[in-house]
């Protein structure tokens, strides 16, 4: 994940391994009655809250799929809060070193090849990050969906023994976003099972999906995520938890530029 809100993304509980549902039209559907008294903006920062805890550690896999090749990266996550997160590249050998870091809505990235801390201006947050179909602000585990976006819920279902929450996250006129809408389907134990991004066209771009859940560091987690395009079948990037701890004391020293360049 997410780099700034890049990943939380074993062995206790294993819920369903997949969830798909339609694109989702900008017309909502009529709301039952036990949508009642539900708070779509709620829904959505319990489940950042759930994804990053006040804080965490956890080491993830990336794999990335293209037509003709795939590689897979190991990295290691730590965020703090709502406006701090480091992730680092671990491997391959050819890679270790590599580095995003947000503080609030600064965002750095380090690459040792080039011994260079750049800063990322806001018109690159959605770039990719390290060649896979997260960008920046994804593998940060950005939070500025509570911040800059107005949130309504579109819809209520019901998936075996689950409720799930359809959530229209619009951001404001002045955020400094890429995507026209973005759509987050919520269990009812604030797992995201799919979040949609929708480009300014209202035409449905990018899906990350929920493979896996289990429980991690005493609760639910989305153990394996895939973030696909919505025009390339072939082509995807997963991120695999493999393990995560949160609520556990961090340093302040972590989350500075020092760090990121030379870790400790």
């Amino acid at each position: 994940m997410n780099c700034a809100r890049m990943f939380c993304l074993l062995v206790l509980l294993v819920a369903p391994a997949s969830f798909a549902v339609e694109s989702v039209p900008a017309t909502p559907h009529v709301l039952p009655p036990s949508a009642q008294g539900v708070d779509a903006k709620n829904l959505i920062r319990e489940a950042m809250n759930l994804w990053r805890g006040s804080s965490s550690i956890s080491e993830l896999q990336m794999t990335i799929k293209r037509v003709g090749w795939q590689r897979t990266m190991s990295m290691k996550a730590w965020t703090k809060g709502e406006g701090q997160s480091l992730v680092r590249v671990t491997g391959p050998k050819k890679d270790v070193g590599n580095g995003t870091l947000l503080i609030d809505d600064a965002l750095w990235s380090y690459s040792p090849k080039i011994n260079r801390v750049i800063k990322i201006p806001s018109s690159m947050m959605g770039q990719s990050w390290m060649g896979s179909d997260f960008t920046n602000k994804d593998i940060s585990k950005s939070t500025d969906v509570l911040d800059q976006y107005d949130h309504r819920l579109l819809d209520v279902r019901r998936e075996g023994e689950r409720t799930l929450y359809l959530v229209e996250a619009i951001p404001h006129e002045d955020a400094a976003v890429v995507w026209g809408r973005e759509l987050y389907w919520v269990r009812d134990d604030f797992i995201v099972m799919e979040q949609q991004f929708w480009d300014q066209d209202n035409r449905l771009v990018k899906t990350l999906s929920t493979l896996e859940v289990v429980e991690m560091g005493g609760r639910p987690v989305a153990k394996r995520m895939r973030m696909a395009d919505t025009e390339s079948d072939n082509e995807w990037t997963e991120m695999n938890t493999l393990s995560i701890q949160f609520d556990t004391e961090l340093a302040e020293s972590l989350f500075t530029l020092s760090n990121l360049r030379n870790p400790r």
